[in-house]
């Protein structure tokens, strides 16, 4: 089971900097503003088709959140169901006693307002 945990986190931790390096690759859309001017990028449209990178980069984006995801979906999974949560302190020895005093409560506040 411990093997299948870290295929998991492995896989999670690729999507996510894949998710964050395809964002980061593409175009924000003012991009295109800029385009119509002539001073574009017309190299991507000789890599990635006649469409530009627009469509390849989206698919690609939305391919690797969804396998982010799923993982993360898993991980939630496997971690709620198994039967240890978490750090496990139960072992741990003290090397001293705490010297803990107790609290002392302060006097009760005498009321004003007359009793009937």
């Amino acid at each position: 089971m411990e093997a299948f945990k870290t295929i998991i986190w492995i896989i999670n931790i690729f999507a996510a900097l894949s998710v964050i390096i395809l964002v980061l690759m593409q175009q924000g859309k003012g991009a295109d503003a800029g385009a119509t001017f002539g001073s574009g990028s017309g190299s991507a449209q000789g890599v990635f088709g006649s469409s530009g990178n627009a469509n390849f980069l989206s698919r690609s984006t939305a391919i690797a959140a969804t396998v982010f995801f799923a993982s993360c979906m898993a991980m939630v999974y496997i971690y709620s169901n198994s039967t240890s949560h978490g750090l496990d302190f139960t072992n741990v020895q003290q090397s001293q006693p705490a010297n803990v005093q107790p609290v002392q409560q302060a006097p009760a506040v005498a009321s004003s307002q007359p009793q009937q």
